[in-house]
């Protein structure tokens, strides 16, 4: 899985900079930054941030990669379904890293009479149900539900890329 991550996270900053950057880049703004470090974590490191995560939030769990004002990073691995929720300001990359889903996208959020934003009892109707699992790469685009309703054999992991994020 090693390789996969690293291969994953390479290929998600590619296309979050092409979707976040390709109009300023083609005018020529963009300039390289001399000395800028990169972000490197290990599998073990994510995996162990994951397991120690999982004692306080153990239906969903993140292991951030990198978070800033423009796009957060994160290995996020689900144990149980959650509620569906719709990220208004966000455009997520979904690379499944581990696992598989039946995953629900598109058509209109219903939630529960006591239900709150991204509850448990909130669902989708008239969305687009595919399964997705180990390599799979999905696209979400700002404001589209999205609820993985079925967990294959009890968890999905994936690499969460988010971009263009409010200022």
């Amino acid at each position: 899985m090693t390789q996969t991550v690293h291969r994953t996270i390479l290929a998600c900053g590619v296309l979050a900079a092409v979707a976040i950057g390709a109009e300023p880049f083609a005018r020529g703004r963009l300039t390289a930054q001399s000395g800028a470090a990169a972000t490197y974590m290990t599998e073990a490191e994510l995996m162990a941030t994951l397991k120690e995560a999982a004692k306080s939030a153990p239906a969903m769990h993140t292991a951030p990669v990198k978070n800033a004002d423009h796009y957060r990073i994160n290995i996020v691995r689900r144990t149980t379904p959650q509620g569906a929720i719709a990220h208004p300001d966000g455009t997520e990359v979904h690379h499944i890293v581990d696992g598989g889903a039946t995953l629900v996208t598109g058509g209109t959020i219903v939630r529960q009479t006591a239900a709150g934003r991204g509850s448990a009892g909130a669902t989708i109707d008239g969305g687009v149900s595919r399964h997705v699992a180990k390599g799979d790469v999905v696209l979400i685009p700002a404001g589209t539900p999205h609820w993985y309703r079925d967990l294959d054999g009890g968890t999905i992991t994936y690499l969460e890329v988010r971009f263009d994020l409010p200022k």
